[in-house]
Protein backbone atom coordinates (compact mmCIF):
# COMPACT_ATOMS: atom_id res chain seq x y z
CA UNK A 1 0.00 0.00 0.00
CA UNK A 2 2.82 2.38 0.88
CA UNK A 3 4.54 1.59 -2.42
CA UNK A 4 1.37 2.45 -4.34
CA UNK A 5 1.03 5.78 -2.50
CA UNK A 6 4.70 6.54 -3.13
CA UNK A 7 4.25 5.79 -6.83
CA UNK A 8 1.23 8.12 -7.00
CA UNK A 9 3.21 10.89 -5.29
CA UNK A 10 6.10 10.50 -7.77
CA UNK A 11 3.75 10.53 -10.75
CA UNK A 12 1.95 13.52 -9.28
CA UNK A 13 5.15 15.53 -9.01
CA UNK A 14 6.16 14.34 -12.48
CA UNK A 15 2.82 15.34 -14.02
CA UNK A 16 2.47 18.64 -12.20
CA UNK A 17 5.90 19.81 -13.30
CA UNK A 18 5.91 18.29 -16.77
CA UNK A 19 6.77 21.67 -18.33
CA UNK A 20 9.91 21.85 -16.16
CA UNK A 21 10.95 18.33 -17.18
CA UNK A 22 10.38 19.24 -20.83
CA UNK A 23 12.62 22.31 -20.50
CA UNK A 24 15.33 20.22 -18.84
CA UNK A 25 15.12 17.60 -21.59
CA UNK A 26 15.41 20.28 -24.28
CA UNK A 27 18.59 21.65 -22.67
CA UNK A 28 19.93 18.14 -22.05
CA UNK A 29 19.20 17.10 -25.64
CA UNK A 30 21.12 20.08 -27.07
CA UNK A 31 24.03 19.37 -24.72
CA UNK A 32 24.12 15.69 -25.66
CA UNK A 33 24.24 16.60 -29.33
CA UNK A 34 27.15 18.98 -28.73
CA UNK A 35 29.18 16.91 -26.26
CA UNK A 36 28.52 13.55 -27.94
CA UNK A 37 27.97 14.38 -31.64
CA UNK A 38 28.25 10.69 -32.49
CA UNK A 39 24.94 10.08 -30.67
CA UNK A 40 22.66 11.82 -33.23
CA UNK A 41 24.89 10.55 -36.06
CA UNK A 42 24.32 6.96 -35.00
CA UNK A 43 20.58 7.50 -34.58
CA UNK A 44 20.32 9.20 -37.98
CA UNK A 45 21.36 5.92 -39.59
CA UNK A 46 18.07 4.43 -38.37
CA UNK A 47 15.86 6.55 -40.59
CA UNK A 48 13.61 5.78 -43.50
CA UNK A 49 11.59 8.21 -45.65
CA UNK A 50 12.49 11.10 -43.31
CA UNK A 51 11.02 9.18 -40.36
CA UNK A 52 13.32 8.45 -37.44
CA UNK A 53 12.72 4.87 -36.35
CA UNK A 54 13.90 5.47 -32.72
CA UNK A 55 11.49 8.41 -32.42
CA UNK A 56 8.75 6.33 -34.06
CA UNK A 57 9.27 3.62 -31.44
CA UNK A 58 9.06 6.16 -28.62
CA UNK A 59 5.90 7.66 -30.07
CA UNK A 60 4.50 4.12 -30.27
CA UNK A 61 5.35 3.69 -26.58
CA UNK A 62 3.49 6.94 -25.84
CA UNK A 63 0.40 6.06 -27.85
CA UNK A 64 0.04 2.34 -27.06
CA UNK A 65 -1.30 2.83 -23.49
CA UNK A 66 -4.00 5.14 -24.90
CA UNK A 67 -5.03 2.61 -27.53
CA UNK A 68 -5.42 0.01 -24.78
CA UNK A 69 -8.20 2.10 -23.26
CA UNK A 70 -10.30 2.19 -26.42
CA UNK A 71 -13.47 0.17 -26.37
CA UNK A 72 -13.52 -0.44 -30.10
CA UNK A 73 -17.28 -0.39 -30.30
CA UNK A 74 -17.00 3.29 -29.33
CA UNK A 75 -15.19 4.06 -32.60
CA UNK A 76 -18.42 3.38 -34.48
CA UNK A 77 -20.31 5.61 -32.03
CA UNK A 78 -17.78 8.42 -32.54
CA UNK A 79 -18.60 8.60 -36.24
CA UNK A 80 -22.22 9.36 -35.28
CA UNK A 81 -21.21 12.58 -33.48
CA UNK A 82 -20.35 15.02 -36.27
CA UNK A 83 -19.82 18.28 -34.39
CA UNK A 84 -16.28 17.56 -33.20
CA UNK A 85 -15.31 16.25 -36.64
CA UNK A 86 -16.80 19.34 -38.28
CA UNK A 87 -14.75 21.66 -36.09
CA UNK A 88 -11.58 19.70 -36.78
CA UNK A 89 -12.05 19.54 -40.54
CA UNK A 90 -13.13 23.15 -41.07
CA UNK A 91 -10.43 24.55 -38.78
CA UNK A 92 -7.66 22.43 -40.28
CA UNK A 93 -8.49 22.72 -43.96
CA UNK A 94 -10.57 25.85 -44.50
CA UNK A 95 -8.90 28.17 -41.97
CA UNK A 96 -5.49 26.99 -40.79
CA UNK A 97 -3.37 26.93 -44.00
CA UNK A 98 -4.50 30.43 -44.95
CA UNK A 99 -4.03 32.03 -41.53
CA UNK A 100 -0.58 30.40 -41.35
CA UNK A 101 0.28 32.02 -44.69
CA UNK A 102 -1.02 35.39 -43.46
CA UNK A 103 0.86 35.40 -40.14
CA UNK A 104 4.07 34.10 -41.71
CA UNK A 105 3.87 36.67 -44.54
CA UNK A 106 3.13 39.66 -42.30
CA UNK A 107 6.00 38.86 -39.93
CA UNK A 108 8.67 37.28 -42.12
CA UNK A 109 8.16 39.44 -45.21
CA UNK A 110 6.97 42.75 -43.71
CA UNK A 111 7.61 43.30 -39.98
CA UNK A 112 10.98 41.47 -39.91
CA UNK A 113 11.99 42.62 -43.39
CA UNK A 114 15.05 44.53 -42.13
CA UNK A 115 16.35 41.42 -40.34
CA UNK A 116 15.64 38.77 -42.99
CA UNK A 117 16.73 38.97 -46.66
CA UNK A 118 13.75 38.87 -49.03
CA UNK A 119 14.62 35.54 -50.68
CA UNK A 120 15.30 33.86 -47.35
CA UNK A 121 12.05 35.28 -45.99
CA UNK A 122 10.21 33.63 -48.89
CA UNK A 123 11.78 30.29 -48.01
CA UNK A 124 10.83 30.68 -44.35
CA UNK A 125 7.29 31.51 -45.49
CA UNK A 126 7.22 28.32 -47.58
CA UNK A 127 8.28 26.22 -44.59
CA UNK A 128 5.56 27.78 -42.44
CA UNK A 129 2.93 27.03 -45.09
CA UNK A 130 4.03 23.39 -45.23
CA UNK A 131 3.50 23.17 -41.47
CA UNK A 132 0.12 24.87 -41.73
CA UNK A 133 -1.11 22.44 -44.38
CA UNK A 134 -0.22 19.34 -42.35
CA UNK A 135 -2.33 18.82 -39.18
CA UNK A 136 -0.99 16.53 -36.48
CA UNK A 137 -1.16 12.74 -36.75
CA UNK A 138 0.82 11.26 -33.87
CA UNK A 139 1.44 13.66 -30.98
CA UNK A 140 -2.21 14.68 -30.75
CA UNK A 141 -2.81 11.38 -28.95
CA UNK A 142 -0.40 12.60 -26.27
CA UNK A 143 -2.20 15.93 -25.92
CA UNK A 144 -5.51 14.07 -25.85
CA UNK A 145 -4.18 11.87 -23.06
CA UNK A 146 -2.96 14.86 -21.02
CA UNK A 147 -6.37 16.53 -21.29
CA UNK A 148 -8.22 13.28 -20.54
CA UNK A 149 -9.67 13.29 -24.03
CA UNK A 150 -11.86 10.64 -25.65
CA UNK A 151 -9.21 8.48 -27.32
CA UNK A 152 -11.66 6.74 -29.64
CA UNK A 153 -12.99 10.05 -30.90
CA UNK A 154 -9.45 11.41 -31.26
CA UNK A 155 -8.59 8.37 -33.36
CA UNK A 156 -11.52 9.05 -35.68
CA UNK A 157 -10.53 12.72 -35.98
CA UNK A 158 -6.95 11.78 -36.88
CA UNK A 159 -8.12 9.20 -39.42
CA UNK A 160 -10.46 11.68 -41.15
CA UNK A 161 -7.72 14.33 -41.26
CA UNK A 162 -5.26 11.88 -42.77
CA UNK A 163 -7.75 10.98 -45.50
CA UNK A 164 -8.33 14.66 -46.31
CA UNK A 165 -4.58 15.27 -46.27
CA UNK A 166 -4.14 12.77 -49.10
CA UNK A 167 -6.38 14.92 -51.29
CA UNK A 168 -6.00 18.49 -50.03
CA UNK A 169 -2.33 18.91 -49.05
CA UNK A 170 -0.89 19.21 -52.56
CA UNK A 171 -3.40 21.71 -54.03
CA UNK A 172 -3.33 23.90 -50.91
CA UNK A 173 0.48 24.09 -50.86
CA UNK A 174 0.58 24.69 -54.62
CA UNK A 175 -2.00 27.47 -54.34
CA UNK A 176 -0.35 29.31 -51.44
CA UNK A 177 3.24 28.98 -52.65
CA UNK A 178 2.63 29.16 -56.38
CA UNK A 179 4.66 25.98 -56.76
CA UNK A 180 3.52 23.53 -59.41
CA UNK A 181 5.85 20.65 -58.62
CA UNK A 182 4.61 19.80 -55.13
CA UNK A 183 5.02 16.07 -54.66
CA UNK A 184 3.73 14.47 -51.50
CA UNK A 185 6.28 11.93 -50.24
CA UNK A 186 3.76 9.16 -49.82
CA UNK A 187 6.37 6.86 -48.31
CA UNK A 188 6.75 9.36 -45.43
CA UNK A 189 2.99 9.78 -45.11
CA UNK A 190 2.08 6.10 -45.16
CA UNK A 191 5.01 5.04 -42.97
CA UNK A 192 4.09 7.69 -40.39
CA UNK A 193 0.45 6.63 -40.33
CA UNK A 194 1.46 2.96 -40.12
CA UNK A 195 3.90 3.54 -37.26
CA UNK A 196 2.04 6.23 -35.32
CA UNK A 197 -1.57 5.11 -35.75
CA UNK A 198 -2.08 1.63 -37.22
CA UNK A 199 0.62 -0.24 -35.26
CA UNK A 200 -0.29 1.04 -31.76
CA UNK A 201 -3.98 0.71 -32.60
CA UNK A 202 -3.56 -2.92 -33.64
CA UNK A 203 -1.32 -3.59 -30.64
CA UNK A 204 -3.85 -2.05 -28.28
CA UNK A 205 -6.75 -3.99 -29.80
CA UNK A 206 -4.97 -7.35 -29.67
CA UNK A 207 -3.67 -6.77 -26.13
CA UNK A 208 -7.05 -5.61 -24.85
CA UNK A 209 -8.86 -8.55 -26.46
CA UNK A 210 -6.37 -11.12 -25.16
CA UNK A 211 -6.13 -9.79 -21.59
CA UNK A 212 -9.89 -9.39 -21.14
CA UNK A 213 -10.52 -12.85 -22.61
CA UNK A 214 -7.88 -14.56 -20.46
CA UNK A 215 -8.07 -12.63 -17.17
CA UNK A 216 -11.29 -10.65 -17.28
CA UNK A 217 -12.23 -7.00 -17.64
CA UNK A 218 -11.74 -6.19 -13.94
CA UNK A 219 -8.10 -7.32 -14.05
CA UNK A 220 -7.55 -5.41 -17.29
CA UNK A 221 -8.94 -2.13 -15.92
CA UNK A 222 -7.73 -2.29 -12.31
CA UNK A 223 -4.32 -3.99 -12.77
CA UNK A 224 -3.07 -4.17 -16.35
CA UNK A 225 -3.82 -0.58 -17.41
CA UNK A 226 -2.19 0.83 -14.27
CA UNK A 227 1.11 -0.76 -15.23
CA UNK A 228 1.38 1.93 -17.91
CA UNK A 229 0.87 4.94 -15.64
CA UNK A 230 3.43 7.60 -16.53
CA UNK A 231 4.69 5.77 -19.63
CA UNK A 232 3.33 8.40 -22.02
CA UNK A 233 5.07 11.24 -20.19
CA UNK A 234 8.39 9.34 -20.00
CA UNK A 235 8.16 8.57 -23.72
CA UNK A 236 7.56 12.26 -24.42
CA UNK A 237 10.67 13.30 -22.52
CA UNK A 238 12.88 10.70 -24.19
CA UNK A 239 11.53 11.79 -27.58
CA UNK A 240 12.52 15.37 -26.80
CA UNK A 241 16.02 14.29 -25.82
CA UNK A 242 16.49 12.67 -29.22
CA UNK A 243 14.88 15.47 -31.26
CA UNK A 244 16.93 18.19 -29.61
CA UNK A 245 20.16 16.21 -29.80
CA UNK A 246 19.62 16.30 -33.58
CA UNK A 247 18.80 20.02 -33.66
CA UNK A 248 21.47 21.43 -31.35
CA UNK A 249 23.55 22.89 -34.21
CA UNK A 250 20.49 24.48 -35.78
CA UNK A 251 19.57 26.20 -32.51
CA UNK A 252 23.08 27.41 -31.71
CA UNK A 253 23.95 28.55 -35.25
CA UNK A 254 20.71 30.39 -36.04
CA UNK A 255 19.44 31.81 -32.73
CA UNK A 256 18.07 35.12 -34.06
CA UNK A 257 16.34 33.69 -37.12
CA UNK A 258 14.87 30.87 -35.04
CA UNK A 259 13.28 33.43 -32.73
CA UNK A 260 11.95 35.42 -35.70
CA UNK A 261 10.49 32.33 -37.40
CA UNK A 262 8.97 31.19 -34.11
CA UNK A 263 6.92 34.38 -33.68
CA UNK A 264 4.30 33.73 -36.41
CA UNK A 265 4.26 30.00 -35.59
CA UNK A 266 3.43 30.77 -31.95
CA UNK A 267 0.72 33.27 -32.88
CA UNK A 268 -0.78 30.83 -35.37
CA UNK A 269 -0.83 28.02 -32.80
CA UNK A 270 -2.78 30.07 -30.25
CA UNK A 271 -5.04 31.55 -32.92
CA UNK A 272 -6.12 28.17 -34.29
CA UNK A 273 -6.60 26.75 -30.80
CA UNK A 274 -8.80 29.70 -29.80
CA UNK A 275 -10.96 29.33 -32.92
CA UNK A 276 -11.52 25.58 -32.48
CA UNK A 277 -11.84 25.67 -28.68
CA UNK A 278 -14.18 28.67 -28.75
CA UNK A 279 -16.29 27.05 -31.46
CA UNK A 280 -16.54 23.88 -29.36
CA UNK A 281 -17.66 25.94 -26.37
CA UNK A 282 -20.38 27.67 -28.40
CA UNK A 283 -21.60 24.30 -29.66
CA UNK A 284 -21.50 22.91 -26.09
CA UNK A 285 -19.32 19.96 -27.07
CA UNK A 286 -18.00 17.85 -24.16
CA UNK A 287 -14.48 18.74 -23.03
CA UNK A 288 -13.09 15.26 -23.77
CA UNK A 289 -13.89 15.89 -27.45
CA UNK A 290 -13.38 19.67 -27.56
CA UNK A 291 -9.80 19.63 -26.25
CA UNK A 292 -8.38 17.04 -28.71
CA UNK A 293 -10.33 18.64 -31.59
CA UNK A 294 -8.57 21.92 -30.84
CA UNK A 295 -5.15 20.29 -30.41
CA UNK A 296 -5.10 18.61 -33.85
CA UNK A 297 -5.15 21.92 -35.68
CA UNK A 298 -2.86 23.67 -33.22
CA UNK A 299 -0.11 21.05 -33.70
CA UNK A 300 1.48 19.88 -36.94
CA UNK A 301 2.49 16.74 -38.86
CA UNK A 302 6.08 17.96 -38.83
CA UNK A 303 7.59 14.76 -40.26
CA UNK A 304 5.63 15.35 -43.47
CA UNK A 305 6.37 19.09 -43.52
CA UNK A 306 10.12 18.53 -43.08
CA UNK A 307 10.18 15.85 -45.79
CA UNK A 308 8.35 18.04 -48.33
CA UNK A 309 10.53 21.07 -47.50
CA UNK A 310 13.69 19.06 -48.15
CA UNK A 311 12.27 17.58 -51.36
CA UNK A 312 11.16 20.95 -52.74
CA UNK A 313 13.84 23.33 -51.49
CA UNK A 314 16.78 21.26 -50.25
CA UNK A 315 18.19 20.06 -46.94
CA UNK A 316 19.92 23.36 -46.09
CA UNK A 317 17.13 25.64 -47.30
CA UNK A 318 15.28 28.24 -45.28
CA UNK A 319 12.09 26.26 -45.78
CA UNK A 320 13.64 23.21 -44.12
CA UNK A 321 14.87 25.38 -41.22
CA UNK A 322 11.38 26.83 -40.73
CA UNK A 323 9.84 23.35 -40.48
CA UNK A 324 12.50 22.39 -37.93
CA UNK A 325 11.61 25.48 -35.87
CA UNK A 326 8.07 24.13 -35.93
CA UNK A 327 9.39 21.00 -34.24
CA UNK A 328 11.31 23.02 -31.66
CA UNK A 329 8.41 25.21 -30.51
CA UNK A 330 5.59 22.69 -30.74
CA UNK A 331 5.96 20.74 -27.48
CA UNK A 332 6.32 23.75 -25.12
CA UNK A 333 3.41 25.45 -26.89
CA UNK A 334 1.18 22.40 -26.78
CA UNK A 335 1.88 21.84 -23.09
CA UNK A 336 0.75 25.43 -22.52
CA UNK A 337 -2.47 24.73 -24.42
CA UNK A 338 -2.95 21.50 -22.45
CA UNK A 339 -2.75 23.53 -19.25
CA UNK A 340 -5.23 26.08 -20.59
CA UNK A 341 -7.61 23.30 -21.65
CA UNK A 342 -7.39 21.57 -18.27
CA UNK A 343 -7.96 24.84 -16.39
CA UNK A 344 -11.07 25.64 -18.43
CA UNK A 345 -12.66 22.22 -18.30
CA UNK A 346 -15.61 23.65 -16.37
CA UNK A 347 -16.64 25.65 -19.45
CA UNK A 348 -17.86 22.48 -21.15
CA UNK A 349 -20.61 19.92 -20.44
CA UNK A 350 -19.46 16.58 -19.05
CA UNK A 351 -22.06 14.47 -20.80
CA UNK A 352 -21.72 13.47 -24.44
CA UNK A 353 -25.50 13.56 -24.92
CA UNK A 354 -25.35 17.10 -26.28
CA UNK A 355 -22.86 15.96 -28.89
Amino acid sequence: MKNKEKTKQILGVFGNYLTVWVALCIVAGVMIGQVFPQFPKILSKFEYAQVSIPIAILIWVMIYPMMLKIDFSSIVEATKKPKGLTITCVTNWVIKPFTMYFFAWIFLKVIFKSFIPDELGSQYLAGAVLLGAAPCTAMVFVWSHLTKGDTAYTLVQVAVNDLILLIAFTPIVALLLGVSNVVVPYDTLFLSVALFVVTPLLGGYLSRTYIIKSKGKDYFESVFLKKFNGITEVGLLLTLLIIFSFQGDVILNNPIHIVLIAVPLIIQTFFIFIIAYGWAKVWKIPHNIAAPASMIGASNFFELAVAVAIALFGLKSGAALATVVGVLVEVPLMLTLVKIANNTKHWFPKSEKLQ
